[in-house]
Order: C-alpha cells, then structure tokens, then sequence
C-alpha cells in the first residue's frame, strides 16, 4: 500500500468482516479483518478523511469505505462501524450497502440464506450515526432488488 502513494486518487475498498470467525466461514480467510485494517490504516494515512469533490457526482480524492450488511450478523457490521470511527476516523464517506441477496452456496449457511430484515438494518444505521458517521451513502433496504443481474437475459445488467 505505501508504494501505492500518490499513485491513486481515490481507494474504494469493501470491509466486509470485523470477525475472523465470519472471514474463515464465508470467505475462507481468517486473517482479513486484521489485514483489512491495516491496508485501511494506510489508506488512511495516504488520503485522510476528507473526499474532495469536483461537484456532487464526481469525487477527485481521498477514500470511501464500502461495507454490505449480512443477515444475522450485525453485531460483525457494528465492530466494523466503531472501527472506522475509532481508529480511522468518523468523518470518512461511507457506503453502507443493504444490497445482499442469498445466492449460489448461500443455502449451505443458514444465517445468510436469506436478505436483511428493515430492523437489523435500521440498528446498523442507528449506530452508524451514533458514532457520528454522517458522511457517506446509505442504500434503501429494497437495493437487493436493483443490484441483481438476470443472467437468462441477453443483457444482463439492464
């Protein structure tokens, strides 16, 4: 990542887990949540809080932190929130995503076979901004629904 400085304008990286039970379980990878946080830490370091815009739709700089919410594990999203705002900072732009959708081996795992519950995502964005994280983007619940490509269909993202 430190070679990486000045290099890129702006890191959009996903934190997934705060849990390494989780990242073994559903990703085969028990060290990402503390890899995860380093690379942020860096991240963090290269670019601070702040997101500089061009206007509303165009960022030039700095870092957005994308994280999907699962099922049943909200207490996972929560560490993940208090991360970011403990050791990072609470004025960095977040993506909360809610766009989950049960597919593929995701019957194998039965606390993610299924989409979010409204209050299980209401409880992430309460503690979102409890933590004071007012800068970013939050998903409406029923985005699972547009995020889904139909791969029957000979275009399969419109």
């Amino acid at each position: 990542m430190r070679e990486l400085e000045g290099l890129i304008d702006i890191y959009l990286p996903d934190l997934k887990y705060a849990s390494e039970q989780l990242s073994a379980t559903y990703s085969d990878a028990a060290d990402y949540p503390s890899v995860s946080r380093k690379a942020l830490k860096e991240m963090y370091r290269q670019k601070g809080a702040a997101l500089h815009r061009l206007d509303d739709d165009h960022a030039e700089s700095g870092i957005i932190i994308r994280h999907l919410v699962l099922p049943r594990h909200i207490d996972n999203s929560i560490a993940v929130l208090r991360f970011i705002a403990g050791e990072l900072s609470p004025k960095i732009h977040i993506s909360l995503m809610s766009q989950y959708y049960p597919t593929h081996k995701a019957h194998l795992y039965p606390d993610i076979n299924r989409s979010l519950l409204p209050k299980e995502y209401d409880r992430v964005i309460f503690e979102m901004e409890d933590l004071g994280l007012t800068n970013g983007w939050i998903q409406q619940l029923e985005s699972h629904d547009n995020y889904r490509p139909d791969f029957s269909k000979e275009e399969p993202f419109e």
